[in-house]
């Protein structure tokens, strides 16, 4: 018995509408599809049900589950100053580069609670975690990018147990970003970024102790 829903998380803003829509949308159709779920055809239409007159920015949250069953939340959203750099840290909860379930947005995400929980509020905004062969994935909200002076960012491969994230893809359609592995030492000699489709690319510095 499946006992997870799909999850796509999304930015609305006043005269801009939903940001990277089609993107999240095609994102949910092809896990689903993956999942043996059904197809989400009323997704769009719940997600603007969920902005009807609204008028400030806004984190709208869709749940998908195996029944079919959409529910749509939404919070106010305040965007991050232009210059904001996250502080990082490296959790010692690994992911498994087999678990396929890692690629698909759900709310299965007690891997990453548990890295989260490693650190405090004050001590970490996000959390990276590697896998078992010591390769850099993900945040426990975030992609992975990194700025190693060739003018393309370079993002880690789904296969080494990642989310293929919608910012991500965006970044690599655009050929602002490519696949490739990373490690620390990667990491230690580039510019680290992060971000998500909710918050974009975000500086980051990674405290390694």
């Amino acid at each position: 018995m499946i006992d997870f829903s799909l999850i796509e998380t999304l930015r609305w803003q006043p005269g801009e509408g939903f940001i990277r829509l089609r993107l999240h949308l095609a994102r949910l159709s092809r896990s689903a599809r993956r999942l043996g779920f059904p197809q989400p055809v009323d997704a769009a239409a719940k997600l603007d049900q969920a902005v009807a007159g609204a008028t400030g920015p806004l984190r709208i949250r869709l749940t998908f589950d195996a029944q079919g069953r959409i529910e749509v939340t939404s919070a106010a959203f305040v965007p991050l100053a232009p210059d904001t750099t996250w502080i990082v840290r490296l959790a010692e909860t690994r992911l498994d580069s087999a678990d396929r379930l890692l690629r698909v947005k759900t709310t299965r995400r007690a891997v990453y609670e548990r890295a989260r929980a490693e650190y405090g509020p004050d001590e970490a905004d996000e959390v990276i975690l590697l896998n078992e062969h010591d390769e850099v994935c993900e945040g426990t909200i975030t992609s992975i990018f990194l700025d190693d002076g060739s003018g393309i960012l370079r993002t880690p491969p789904i296969s080494c147990g990642l989310l293929a994230g919608v910012l991500r893809t965006e970044l690599i359609c655009q050929r602002k970003a490519r696949v490739g592995r990373l490690t620390l030492a990667d990491l230690d000699a580039g510019t680290l970024y992060i971000g998500n489709s909710l918050r974009g690319l975000i500086r980051a510095n990674l405290l390694r102790h």
